[in-house]
């Protein structure tokens, strides 16, 4: 009925497709492909997890902008009503509304009686030219008291 040929391809053709089958099943039932899923499912979770951390973070400073611009309002209505009250209680000789230090014309200019700073120096000004200063390495040195002792002793 059937030629010996076909019989062998049939055999052959169902021994493949059954070793693929066993070899698929196999790894999908295998201890290592269990844990290929679960590091891939425990990776899957850590990412939702950090992603929603960041939202939160993004979440948390946005929402601290938005109180310290609100306490910054909230500080210069105060500040206002304080320096309005006292301009009008002091008879314009209170302390100066942040509305009208907005009115300058450039908060980085300096005022003259301010322009005018030394540093501090580090070291004690010389009273003449010929003095040595506090810098010089004889400074404090006296070279004859050493003289005197040497030829004393000698």
């Amino acid at each position: 009925m059937y030629s010996l040929t076909i019989l062998v391809a049939t055999g052959a053709i169902s021994l493949l497709v059954g070793l693929g089958a066993g070899l698929l099943l196999g790894r999908r039932t295998s201890a290592d492909g269990q844990r290929l899923r679960d590091t891939e499912r425990k990776l899957d979770q850590l990412t939702q997890d950090k992603r929603a951390y960041e939202e939160e973070v993004v979440e948390h400073f946005t929402q601290t902008a938005a109180l310290l611009n609100t306490l910054t309002d909230s500080y210069r209505n105060v500040h206002n009503h304080l320096a309005s009250g006292a301009e009008t209680l002091c008879h314009e000789n209170g302390p100066v509304s942040l509305g009208r230090l907005q009115g300058r014309a450039d908060d980085a200019e300096i005022p003259a009686h301010l322009a005018r700073i030394q540093p501090p120096l580090d070291y004690a000004p010389k009273s003449s030219p010929e003095e040595t200063g506090m810098l010089n390495e004889e400074f404090g040195i006296d070279r004859s008291h050493k003289r005197e002792n040497k030829e004393s002793e000698a």
